[in-house]
């Protein structure tokens, strides 16, 4: 107490003509319109300013959080896709959406830890088995293809990305179905390889590479990338397919791992294939 009072009187003057002045500002602007204006606008213009350094810190704190539930929303939103579905019957109305079954379902995941300038990459995934992962599911990004889940943990997993010897994924020529498989010679992150097309059979430069379907790993027309350059390979009837990837590998942070629904049934059918036509006669 005995502080503030010597406070108080160390400082009376000064704290009375702070007085004097608050009052002699008070009363020039609330009785001059112009100052009283030009106040407001810069009150304003100072409170908007601060509002937005807030509003800038709140959204980089929940940036993550944002990021995490546009990914769910997008897995939602690529469940209703049509290439999510299966065609059950043609011949009957629409009723109740009773043509379809759903065949792919897509779990949100982030990219932790990643190579792209090795022989054979790999990306390793913040989530695992507890969110219903597993080995041999596809994994795409929101431009493209990404990889295949090569092993699984409670919590993370392991993608063997496009970036890999042999990842021989099959793709098809979008314009007129021309089948390939997806292949990376080891030298450039950005560029892959389509190979087995007979080069008796037509491709154009900035043809789009689009997934058959056919493994049943990925839905049929998701984008791999386009083509950059085309020449015949010496001694054999095939071309020598270059291709520009529609991701980026070294950026990548958020993918979606597919989960086809119908999978073991389309593996049960297969494994009843002969394997020769005597195999079938008999």
């Amino acid at each position: 107490m005995r502080n503030l009072i010597a406070f108080f009187r160390r400082f009376r003057i000064f704290l009375f003509f702070a007085l004097l002045q608050g009052i002699a500002l008070t009363t020039y602007f609330n009785y001059l319109a112009y100052p009283r204006s030009q106040y407001l606008t810069t009150a304003s213009a100072v409170s908007g300013q601060l509002l937005e350094y807030h509003n800038d810190i709140v959204k980089h704190f929940q940036l993550a959080y944002n990021n995490r539930k546009l990914q769910y929303e997008n897995a939602l939103l690529r469940k209703r896709l049509a290439n999510s579905f299966i065609r059950v019957d043609n011949n009957t109305v629409l009723v109740n959406d009773t043509l379809n079954d759903q065949q792919y379902e897509y779990i949100p995941a982030v990219v932790i830890n990643s190579t792209v300038n090795k022989r054979n990459n790999y990306f390793t995934l913040n989530s695992g088995w507890k969110k219903g992962i597993k080995r041999g599911m596809g994994v795409i990004s929101a431009n493209g293809i990404v990889g295949i889940i090569h092993n699984v943990s409670e919590h993370f997993s392991v993608v063997r990305s496009v970036l890999t010897e042999n990842i021989n994924i099959d793709v098809i020529v979008a314009s007129n179905g021309i089948p390939g498989i997806l292949k990376w010679n080891g030298m450039n992150a950005k560029i892959g390889s389509i190979a087995s097309i007979s080069n008796d059979l037509p491709i154009k430069k900035w043809s789009k590479i689009i997934t058959s379907g056919g493994s049943g790993l990925f839905p049929r027309g998701l984008t791999v990338g386009k083509i950059k350059e085309y020449k015949m390979v010496e001694g054999k009837p095939l071309w020598d397919v270059s291709i520009y990837y529609s991701e980026d590998y070294r950026k990548i942070q958020n993918v979606y791992v597919i989960k086809n629904l119908l999978l073991k049934e389309q593996k049960k059918m297969e494994s009843t294939i002969p394997s020769d036509i005597e195999d079938d006669i008999k």
